[in-house]
């Protein structure tokens, strides 16, 4: 019977969001755990080049950053745990939570780190052209194509939002929606057709994304028109896929409460949940913002909350001695 492990302070995920709960949290002398989960490291162990996080003038590497992050919470004194959480009780502190492999966890307190991630069209060309023109982040990634012909694909807020954005950087942006009309906001509508710099293509579905060679990466989208059936291709440098996130929050499903769209609410503003004693914080909440800087700081957030947390009940404690 493998021995329960106890913290005061359990972290689940290692992604921007956990490792900053974590720095902070060890700084603050609570010993946290991190559990990594499915993906140590988060989105960025996948993202190639990182040109928008603070503090380097030069374009970094995702895998690195993450790296260096895990390797400065563990030497303020993390410990690092490799497994997966598959269920949980909240119902009563210390919370109760246990691995795949059978582990139990006791935690005083517990911050929700566990992200979200960029649904996929599931088309050829896509994860294998992921990161050489094919993304998921127009705002991580659309500085990268200045002066370079992209595509949006999708018809909702996210896809509109996405497309504005990148006339930051391109005067020949397309819209791709398998639609003939679009599920965003009006007022974002209305900014889309009035921007000159936007073209949209209705009815049209995304069959392929197709690369020209290493190093050229993607040269276009291959098309099939959702009422004729009629084939076409669009030249592109940059494809962004915008068709929404998935939080992973399944876990918590029946013990937290989540919105229409999975994300964990939180009291707004801050990282505190409706139980006390559990936080949440990066993307796994924030189904805004999503960038690592964001996550980062929300994680910061969550470890500032948790030492308050601990203190209080530690007085409390001793008062009711």
């Amino acid at each position: 019977m493998t021995e329960t492990i106890k913290t005061r302070m359990l972290i689940l995920g290692s992604g921007p969001a956990g490792l900053s709960a974590a720095i902070y949290g060890a700084r603050a002398g609570l010993k946290p755990i991190v559990v990594q989960g499915l993906q140590p490291g988060g989105q960025l162990t996948i993202t190639t080049d990182v040109e928008n996080y603070p503090g380097f003038r030069d374009v970094i590497q995702g895998p690195w950053l993450m790296q260096e992050m895990q390797a400065q919470a563990e030497h303020v004194g993390t410990q690092m745990i490799y497994d997966t959480i598959v269920s949980v009780d909240l119902s009563r502190r210390p919370f109760r939570l246990t691995g795949d492999g059978g582990q139990v966890y006791e935690a005083e307190t517990l911050v929700i780190a566990t992200g979200a991630q960029a649904k996929w069209l599931g088309v050829p060309g896509e994860q294998e052209l992921g990161g050489k023109g094919v993304s998921a982040c127009a705002t991580c990634d659309g500085f990268f194509y200045r002066g370079k012909k992209v595509a949006v694909i999708g018809g909702g807020n996210t896809a509109v939002e996405e497309a504005l954005y990148l006339t930051n950087h391109s005067d020949n942006v397309t819209l791709i929606h398998r639609r003939d009309s679009l599920r965003a906001e009006k007022i974002l509508q209305e900014r889309l057709f009035a921007n000159p710099k936007i073209t949209v293509l209705w009815n049209k579905g995304v069959e392929r994304f197709v690369g020209g060679g290493e190093p050229h990466g993607l040269v276009g989208i291959d098309l099939k028109d959702t009422v004729t059936g009629e084939r076409s291709h669009l030249a592109v440098d940059g494809g962004f896929v915008a068709i929404g996130h998935a939080p992973a929050t399944e876990l918590f499903k029946g013990h937290l409460p989540l919105d229409r769209d999975g994300y964990i609410e939180v009291k707004p503003g801050t990282p505190y949940t409706s139980i006390p004693g559990v936080f949440a914080c990066g993307d796994v909440m924030d189904k805004v913002y999503r960038q690592a800087v964001t996550a980062a700081g929300t994680g910061c957030m969550a470890a500032l909350d948790v030492e308050r947390f601990l203190a209080e009940a530690d007085f409390e404690a001793i008062a009711a001695e």
